[in-house]
């Protein structure tokens, strides 16, 4: 028995030239909706496309309020009619997790039904759409969030600069800190200022919260902390006057108050005075007796008003040294364990070591143990003096 092959017949010849017609029309549409990245642009190409290719009467994004041809109202749903008689049709533009972007209406020319040739290209018009629409609004995501890492960038640039850029070089002692904020800026704030006494205050102040606003709070808190400084009034003063500073910069600044510890060491090294408002106890070593530490003397900055600080008065003999650090040193987590102050003044207490640098180091590298190397979670900030033996090298 012969086998006979028949010749594609002239109806298949013309189905298949229009199949190849569709898929060019549709990979030249493609090819229009993916050249730009600008999210309007792309919905503007497509309703070109569908009225001026397809020849619809108009065609809209509704939740857009971008449309083409004729006017079309707004729809509940797909196969809902519009005021003007057309039979409109909707098409939903997903995105990659299935999430509505916006949707296209179609309106066919005379109300009439699209053909099957209309809705498939339709339908593949919409899922390019869908893609290039998804993109371009990634593209200006990423874009805004590449503007906001360059503002923070220069921000945290700001921040670095406002700490002591050269510290005081005190005869017969050592200082030293160290600054790390948790994200790109942070609410620390560190400061020495020499005073025309040669006496030298320090301040060691944390602002409540994290990140962008506290950042900006610090540097706030930095412009009044220097104009009270170089006054020269007594130190508990200075406290009771920046906590009513604080307090008068309003509610949100009620909000990101501020735990401070204030320092003053005399010009022959002979004292320290300590104020602490509300922050952590520093710590006082003296050669042969136990650590000291100074406790909060009032709330933190700007909590309540008319608040009141007390001043104490300590010896810093020779092989003495000192240490104010913000919480973030001691809320370092390893598991449920907690870092702790106890720790701390532990770890600062066992470095046989008069250089104020090298007790840092040692400082960071205990708690860097104890974590097992976990995230930070908190800005940290240290400052260390050491009163050195009178024939020690200034190593600060």
């Amino acid at each position: 028995m012969a086998l006979e092959v028949q010749a594609p017949g002239r109806d298949e010849t013309i189905d298949l030239q229009q199949q190849v017609f569709r898929l060019q029309a549709l990979l030249e549409a493609s090819r229009l909706v993916h050249s730009t990245t600008n999210e309007e642009e792309v919905l503007e190409t497509v309703l070109r496309i569908v009225v001026r290719e397809l020849e619809m009467a108009g065609a809209a994004f509704p939740s857009d309020h971008l449309s083409y041809g004729d006017k079309i109202p707004l729809i509940d749903g797909p196969g809902a009619h519009g005021g003007d008689g057309n039979s409109l049709r909707m098409y939903p533009l997903d995105d990659r997790d299935g999430r509505r972007m916006t949707e296209l209406v179609v309106a066919p020319p005379g109300g009439r039904e699209l053909t099957i040739y209309e809705a498939d290209f339709l339908e593949g018009l919409s899922l390019q759409a869908a893609v290039a629409l998804e993109n371009a609004r990634n593209h200006k995501r990423n874009l805004e969030f590449a503007r906001v890492q360059q503002d923070l960038d220069a921000a945290r640039a700001i921040q670095r600069s406002l700490l002591p850029q050269k510290l005081p070089v005190i005869e017969g002692s050592s200082i030293g800190y160290r600054s790390v904020t948790c994200y790109e800026v942070g609410g620390d704030y560190l400061d020495i200022v020499t005073l025309p006494d040669a006496s030298v205050l320090v301040a060691v102040a944390d602002v409540a919260g994290k990140g962008l606003a506290s950042a900006m709070m610090s540097t706030n808190f930095r412009s009044a902390f220097r104009a009270m400084a170089i006054s020269g009034i007594p130190l508990d003063e200075l406290a009771t006057r920046m906590n009513e500073h604080h307090w008068l910069e309003g509610e949100e600044a009620r909000r990101r108050y501020v735990t401070a510890i204030f320092l003053r060491l005399k010009p022959d090294l002979s004292e320290v005075e300590v104020v602490n408002a509300g922050h952590n106890p520093g710590f006082l070593c003296q050669p042969g007796r136990t650590a000291l530490q100074f406790e909060a003397a009032g709330t933190p900055l700007g909590l309540l008003p008319g608040m009141q600080y007390a001043s104490e008065r300590h010896a810093f003999p020779e092989g003495s040294r000192l240490l104010l650090y913000t919480d973030g040193l001691t809320e370092v987590f390893r598991g449920d364990e907690e870092f702790g102050p106890e720790r701390l003044l532990a770890s600062f207490s066992a470095y046989p070591v008069a250089n104020a640098d090298g007790i840092l180091d040692a400082l960071w590298a205990a708690i860097e143990e104890f974590s097992d190397g976990g995230p930070q979670t908190d800005d940290m900030t240290a400052l260390a003096l050491c009163r050195c033996a009178a024939s020690s090298e200034n190593v600060a």
